[in-house]
């Protein structure tokens, strides 16, 4: 399944390397902040050892109820108590993240590391510090940047998630603009700063007969969702879907998927035809202020136990295909993961990047 989506995304990511602050060494001879892989800065080990003496981890953006986040964050502790995390502003945007960088560089408190929407991650390059962890192999050449500036961890498909008691299942992206749907529909965040809100604008794209070299299909709808009065201008959480304020939503599969805990009449749906798939990606901070503790949390998330554990969050973990071949993959999680689309696609670098600088123009005025 993970082929298939890294299959689609023809990335050609030449970016530029940078490099932190001279920081904790470890036994190989380099520092934490300028440690490029695991190998560079020692064994394991090592790390653990460095990243338990700063003690401390600052991370942003972070849900407990995304992707599993909760759980992750949970047996990172138990595994490190020694290292205590910091969650700072779980609710905040990708580019929110980088700004709480620029605003705290040079604090204890700054993130140490973000989790980022491509966009975001291709315009906020120079913020962080190239890392290749352990199991840099098993990752898709399609889904990580060359030197590791950012690294795709997992990710699904965009769908429509819904109250079966109050609707029928859209069976097409133009049965939204009914009156059935009125002030009922909301997607994940404003598509200019929040990455399953631009993945929201991309399926309507392509499920609009418009392709990924221009947003203005999927823009356009959004356009005549609001003027249908169908739009809701509700920033989605646990909580409003649970209330049922937010009683239609587009994001993410597996995100959708976890409200049925909260609402046992929420289903999910991946319209037929193209579907748009996409990667969430880590990536340290190149001012990080425990910048071994960053590298030890990337290399538990690429790990076995880390990447299993965004499956049993629904999602589908960036080294699925290399772990189902090596039989460390939970496969009851694994195949109980909803069918792929036949035809997928995702945005490349320079895709994004323009359809980003097409939103920041258009959007505000195409839904107000």
């Amino acid at each position: 399944m993970v082929a298939g989506i890294a299959t689609a995304a023809a990335l050609t990511l030449a970016l530029t390397a940078c490099a932190g602050e001279t920081s904790t060494p470890g036994a190989g001879g380099a520092d934490a902040a300028t440690a490029t892989s695991l190998s560079s800065f020692g064994t394991l080990a090592d790390l653990e050892a460095a990243a338990n003496a700063e003690g401390a981890l600052n991370v942003i953006a972070l849900p407990r109820d995304w992707a599993n986040y909760g759980a992750v964050l949970d047996a990172f502790s138990a595994k490190y108590p020694g290292i205590t995390i910091t969650e700072q502003s779980p609710d905040v945007s990708s580019a929110e993240e980088i700004q709480a960088a620029k605003t705290n560089a040079g604090l204890d408190t700054a993130p140490d590391v973000f989790d980022l929407g491509l966009t975001v991650a291709l315009q906020n390059t120079a913020q962080f510090a190239p890392y290749q962890v352990a199991t840099w192999g098993d990752i898709p050449d399609a889904l990580k940047e060359a030197s590791g500036l950012f690294v795709g961890d997992y990710g699904g498909y965009m769908s429509i998630g819904y109250d079966s008691s109050k609707f029928d299942a859209p069976a097409a992206l133009q049965d939204l603009l009914g009156a059935d749907y009125k002030a009922a529909v909301a997607i994940n965040g404003d598509p200019t700063q929040a990455g399953a809100a631009f993945a929201a604008v991309g399926l309507a794209t392509v499920q609009s007969d418009g392709t990924l070299d221009d947003f203005q299909p999927g823009i356009d709808f959004f356009g005549e969702l609001n003027a249908a009065g169908n739009m809701l201008k509700v920033d989605v959480t646990t909580a409003t879907v649970a209330s049922g304020e937010t009683p239609v939503v587009f994001d993410w599969d597996y995100l959708n998927a976890a409200h049925k805990a909260d609402n046992k009449n929420w289903e999910v749906v991946i319209l037929p035809g193209t579907g748009y798939a996409g990667y969430y990606n880590q990536a340290i901070n190149k001012d990080a202020p425990h910048p071994a503790a960053a590298r030890l949390w990337q290399e538990f998330l690429y790990s076995d136990e880390g990447q299993n554990l965004w499956l049993a969050g629904g999602a589908r973990p960036v080294r699925a295909d290399a772990m189902a071949d090596a039989g460390t993959i939970d496969e009851k999680l694994f195949a109980a993961l909803p069918d792929s689309p036949a035809d997928t696609v995702v945005p490349t670098e320079k895709q994004s990047t323009a359809a980003g600088t097409l939103l920041g123009q258009v959007w505000a005025a195409a839904v107000n």
